[in-house]
């Protein structure tokens, strides 16, 4: 095997240990897929989760390269694939979960499907860190609750990975949005054009009353869960609200919900990547989003802390130290 055919890895071997670097075979594209060189690698704490053998929803049989996010070059096209060439700049959210090989290596053998070209004005370290994150708000907001120019909008956690993106969208669409955050993160989110709810310090009542005149909000989007996803049923509008989340797998009580005729969405953003469903959809939001982040609408928050591919551990940790104020890349290139 020549220095071709191999490829530089980090490979988690048992659960809650250091990555080890490995050389590994490089995979080949096969039919519908696209052989990615990886540049950077997006950290969310779901990958952090998956490390610490947290999440029973998205785990990885060991040994395993892990990572979701990606942003790369087309190095090869395998057969049947038309949307891109050799030499395409490319994002996506692409494996680490479900038997697919992870993003923390020199290259992967991708499902075309699940990958966009990268939007022209980021970096390939700003382009990973938003596949994740997008694809999630944008099934909550656009897929699921229809949000549209005119409604009241709410994002709970509207400073956190998911909740600035879902804020900038649902801006984008026309919508008059509010977020929750913590009073220093106020600016943040005014910045994206929402205002912001001090959840310190107002309750539910106080403003939905505040800011609907006791109507409620038309759509509400839960990136927290818990108790928070109980509040949101608390502050649907009556017959015409809707309330997503993509941490709703509590036991909440659906009388608040109920007794306002609402509705309830959840996102699950790995399904396709777990059953091999719905990929192209995926595919379809990161165009869409390329396209706002070019036309300046929309744009990614990234930690001030830059990682290079030996100090993935290190990113990790960043992550779950809670001290990370945006999304962790790990540079690969």
């Amino acid at each position: 095997m020549n220095a071709n055919d191999t490829m530089q890895a980090l490979v988690l071997e048992a659960v809650d240990q250091a990555f080890v670097p490995r050389t590994l075979a490089r995979p080949i594209a096969g039919p519908g897929q696209v052989l990615v060189r990886i540049a950077a690698s997006g950290v969310n704490p779901l990958d952090s989760k998956i490390r610490a053998g947290k999440a029973a929803h998205a785990r990885q049989a060991l040994p395993a390269v892990l990572g979701m996010d990606m942003a790369g070059v087309v190095e090869a096209v395998g057969a049947g694939v038309e949307r891109f060439r050799v030499g395409d700049e490319v994002y996506g959210l692409v494996g680490g979960v479900g038997g697919l090989q992870g993003t923390l290596a020199e290259f992967a053998a991708v499902d075309a499907d699940l990958l966009a070209r990268k939007p022209a004005s980021l970096s390939m370290r700003e382009a990973a860190a938003l596949p994740l994150i997008a694809i999630t708000a944008w099934e909550g907001l656009v897929d699921r609750a229809r949000a549209h120019a005119g409604q009241r909008v709410l994002v709970h956690g509207g400073a956190g990975g998911v909740g600035h993106v879902a804020v900038q969208l649902a801006v984008a669409l026309g919508a008059q949005v509010f977020a929750t955050v913590r009073p220093e993160q106020a600016e943040l989110v005014r910045g994206f054009g929402a205002t912001p709810i001090d959840h310190t310090s107002t309750s539910v009542e106080a403003y939905v009353q505040q800011h609907t005149g006791a109507q409620g909000f038309d759509v509400i989007y839960d990136t927290v869960g818990g108790p928070v996803l109980d509040a949101s049923f608390a502050a649907a509008r009556p017959y015409v609200g809707h309330v997503v989340s993509c941490l709703g797998w509590g036991t909440h009580a659906l009388a608040p919900l109920s007794f306002r005729s609402a509705t309830y969405s959840g996102v699950f953003t790995l399904l396709p990547m777990l059953t091999g469903q719905g990929r192209a959809n995926h595919g379809r939001i990161l165009e869409a989003v390329a396209e706002l982040v070019d036309a300046g609408r929309l744009r990614p928050l990234l930690d001030e802390r830059r990682f290079s591919f030996d100090a993935a551990l290190q990113a990790h940790q960043r992550v779950e130290s809670g001290q990370a104020r945006g999304k962790v890349v790990v540079e690969l290139s």
